[in-house]
């Protein structure tokens, strides 16, 4: 738990006051950048403060001068926060629509353009999800997903869900598969005890949504590029390879 109070002490330490005074100054500039760039330092410092280590691999494949959907398997709390610094430039990020109601950080996320979803919900709010990624892509950011939809239970990759490939066969975005392993040891589902270690994270070859005639056949390509790069305990169970 020591590691887990670490990183909540440079959080609620550094998070708040950087929160107020750079949603303050955002809103006087117009210009987001240097909020964002803090934020990234704040998030990666309470990593390290965890003792955790990241190491990053295979950036030569994310394709130079374009917006990229950037899709990882999720087996931690602990993904987003060690992946969404490592991205290039300013990425936007679909996630629940509850973390939005969080005090200050919600109102940073929203004047970052991270789009809300909502578990389960009707098709005209999934469609302006889509949608709002869409126009964040357009503005030049790129999309960080989870495709899975939520963490895996078991540390396996499990099925994905339709939405951040049809956003992605819209928009003709070049797909960046993420494979990331070691958090699902570290911060275990349904507990928030971090345990320090080394967390991989491996950009795989980007992927042309045009190249595939069906969505299926997009996700399909998408899953067995991150099968095939996750070692064997986080391979799909048999049946969803």
């Amino acid at each position: 738990m020591f590691a887990t109070f670490k990183l909540l002490v440079v959080y609620l330490t550094l998070g708040p006051l950087a929160g107020i005074l750079g949603i303050a100054y955002t809103l006087m500039v117009g210009d987001i950048s240097l909020l964002y760039r803090v934020a990234m330092w704040i998030t990666a410092s309470g990593i390290r403060a965890a003792g955790i280590e990241v190491q990053v691999s295979g950036q030569e494949h994310i394709p130079p001068g374009r917006s990229c959907i950037f899709m990882c398997n999720h087996v931690s709390n602990l993904d987003p926060p060690i992946i969404i610094p490592n991205l290039p430039g300013r990425s936007s990020v679909l996630l629940k629509k509850e973390l939005m109601g969080i005090p200050i950080l919600g109102t940073a996320m929203r004047m970052a353009k991270f789009v809300p979803v909502e578990r389960g919900s009707r098709r005209e709010a999934a469609k302006a999800s889509v949608e709002a990624a869409a126009e964040a892509l357009k503005s030049g950011l790129n999309i960080m997903v989870f495709p899975e939809g939520t963490r895996s239970r078991d540390g396996r990759l499990a099925s994905f869900k339709k939405g951040p490939f049809f956003l992605a066969q819209q928009t003709g975005a070049p797909i960046v598969p993420v494979a990331i392993a070691g958090t699902e040891k570290m911060m275990r589902k349904g507990s928030v005890a971090i345990t320090p270690g080394l967390a991989k994270v491996q950009m795989l070859g980007a992927i042309d949504p045009q190249a595939y005639a069906t969505r299926e056949e997009l996700m399909d390509a998408v899953h067995q590029a991150l099968a095939l790069a996750l070692p064997a305990e986080m391979k799909p169970a048999q049946g969803l390879a």
